[in-house]
């Protein structure tokens, strides 16, 4: 983490908890924020937390840069989701966002942002990882909770690692959905969330969630998250297991979510390597 508390840092703020946990660590840190919300996207209320919050569209990178410039931003986090399909959709780019598009050579997460950091660094401003005042909810391996795992799915876990590696080396998703040793559904572009429901669509309760980070993932973006929503949507679905991998996944609100899985009965696992 760069120890530069002399320039506000930037945050550009996508969909969830993310964007609210990390300005609130920023601020017990002494760091001055300078918040870009974006207007598709945010939904926290981050004004106690900074200096100043700029509503831009995700399609305007230029706007973007040149707030962040303005601001004497030097570097700057992301954090928070966002749907990468509405830079292709009706949304209307402005010229700096339309030539990224034309330039990359597909439209995965990791390529748009990849280019996107590329362009803040033409403009002198550095993308910091994404778990930059955050490293505490990074899980040290090991059962996180109290519900220990059977037999069974101590199996479907290490199957669903496997597995997982193996969409994640082709960046598909990363995420897999297991039962019995059988893979119920695979992450793609609909998210960890709806994958879940897919899955419990077919089969069933007592479903395995297995998640992943990916090879040399750049902790710039991208990184493996979940959240308290998650854990909803697992009671919901009645799924018994979330394994995720140790010290690469962040897990929001980690005491809340390790009580509510208790309260529902459902192991949370981090694991480092396979058995």
């Amino acid at each position: 983490m760069s120890s530069s508390l002399s320039t506000p840092l930037g945050l550009i703020a996508g969909k969830g908890k993310f964007p609210l946990l990390l300005a609130q660590e920023a601020k017990k840190n002494g760091r001055d924020l300078v918040v870009i919300a974006l207007k598709e996207e945010m939904d926290e209320d981050l004004d106690p937390y900074a200096r100043s919050v700029h509503v831009v569209s995700v399609a305007k990178l230029d706007s973007i840069v040149q707030t962040l410039k303005k601001e004497g931003v030097r570097e700057t986090v992301m954090a928070g989701r966002v749907q990468h399909t509405k830079l292709f959709s009706d949304l209307i780019p402005d010229f700096r966002t339309a030539q990224l598009i034309l330039k990359i050579k597909d439209r995965r997460a990791d390529t748009i942002l990849s280019a996107v950091a590329e362009e803040l660094k033409k403009d002198g401003i550095t993308l910091l990882p994404s778990t930059t005042y955050l490293s505490h909810l990074l899980p040290e391996p090991g059962l996180l909770n109290q519900r220990k795992l059977n037999e069974s799915e101590e199996k479907s876990v290490e199957f669903g690692i496997r597995m997982a590696q193996g969409i994640a080396a082709l960046d598909i998703g990363q995420t897999v959905v297991v039962k019995r040793r059988t893979i119920l559904a695979v992450e793609a572009l609909e998210g960890t969330d709806a994958c879940i429901r897919r899955a419990a669509q077919l089969g069933g309760e007592n479903i395995v969630v297995v998640k992943t980070a990916k090879p040399n993932q750049d902790i710039r973006f991208d990184m493996p998250v979940i959240g308290m929503d998650t854990i909803r949507i697992l009671a919901e679905t009645k799924a018994t297991v979330l394994a995720v991998e140790a010290r690469k996944t962040l897990i929001l609100e980690k005491e809340k979510c390790i009580q509510e899985a208790d309260k529902f009965g459902i192991s949370i696992f981090a694991w480092e390597k396979l058995p």
